[in-house]
């Protein structure tokens, strides 16, 4: 049986999602996975001229369609007009959950998204801090085995890091690092690893949260009375975890050896050596949900968007680990 296609979102059409959807398409169009394009087919046609670019009526039509054209399912009720907020933030809301609901529904074997601008789906109404918040109401209602998410990963190369918090501010982690929310993204971690990566024995990395990972709590007692506490939690479960380690030894060639993942306490712990290992082609992706979600690890691209160099590199990789995930969990 031939494998349901991705549904892949355009993103904000004013920013670089049309484009490098198109661009993965040419890269992929021979190869696959096979996608559909879920958006507005005029916006994305003109971002590459001369893409083959086809109106599908469903997710099956546009599998046939795939090696031929950039399949895209466009409901007339969702076109737009990239320069009215509110029609827009409609527009990008309906292709998400256009997305989500096919995926729910066997007829999409996952959901890639391309780039959002918070701040103009704000100005339309959008009451979620972002996507991985917006999925996981979406899907609030499916029925899943193992803990549920969302937990954000980051994939670049052999990396991999899970985030305990997300875009939170600096001054407020300390507060927001519980002892319970550390036990929850490793356990979810653990499970997506086993389940979505094929990992069979999950090696996971807790990074600390002081330098030098406290030194024994004389530097900050995060490490002492929040983080081995969880770590105690997890092993009772069987989890493979590591004592809190520092952070600035976890992330070279040797030590990445050693674990599966990395569980970060916040953004930049994470995000830094993973874009410094490799910025081009990181990938984001919502762990305990009951669909498959990838996007690519950046943002809109605003500044450069219209112009034709905005790079697919991620949105590629986003593809093509979505198509992985989503075998894995066919097996």
């Amino acid at each position: 049986m031939t494998a349901a296609p991705l549904a892949v979102t355009l993103g904000d059409p004013a920013g670089v999602g049309p484009e490098i959807v198109a661009k993965t398409w040419s890269a992929l169009k021979g190869v696959g996975p096979a996608f559909v394009a879920i958006g507005d087919r005029d916006t994305l046609a003109a971002a590459m001229p001369g893409a083959i670019v086809e109106r599908v009526a469903s997710l099956a039509e546009g599998a046939v369609v795939f090696p031929k054209a950039l399949p895209v399912l466009d409901p007339p009720s969702t076109r737009v007009c990239a320069t009215a907020a509110e029609t827009k933030a409609r527009a990008i809301t309906s292709w998400i959950e256009t997305a989500v609901a096919l995926a729910l529904a066997g007829e999409a074997s996952g959901v890639v998204t391309a780039p959002i601008s918070k701040a103009s789906l704000y100005a339309g109404g959008f009451k979620f801090p972002g996507h991985t918040e917006f999925l996981a109401d979406l899907t609030a209602h499916a029925s899943m085995e193992g803990a549920r998410g969302p937990v954000m990963m980051l994939t670049a190369r052999d990396l991999r890091v899970a985030l305990v918090t997300i875009h939170t501010p600096l001054r407020d982690v300390p507060d927001a690092v519980t002892t319970e929310r550390v036990i929850h993204t490793a356990r979810v971690t653990a499970e997506a690893l086993r389940r979505d990566f094929g990992v069979e024995r999950p090696r996971l990395a807790l990074a600390g949260l002081n330098p030098h990972a406290g030194e024994s709590g004389t530097i900050g007692r995060e490490e002492v009375e929040v983080l081995a506490p969880a770590v105690a939690a997890l092993r009772a479960e069987g989890i493979d975890i590591t004592d809190p380690k520092p952070a600035d030894t976890l992330f070279h060639d040797e030590a990445r050896r050693a674990y599966d993942a990395a569980v970060c306490l916040y953004h930049d712990q994470a995000l830094i050596p993973l874009k410094t290992l490799d910025f081009w082609s990181g990938v984001n992706v919502t762990l305990g949900l009951p669909i498959v979600r990838t996007s690519p690890d950046h943002g809109t691209g605003f500044d450069i968007a219209g112009r034709g160099i905005a790079r697919p590199d991620s949105m590629i990789a986003a593809v093509r680990l979505a198509g992985q995930i989503a075998s894995h969990r066919s097996v």
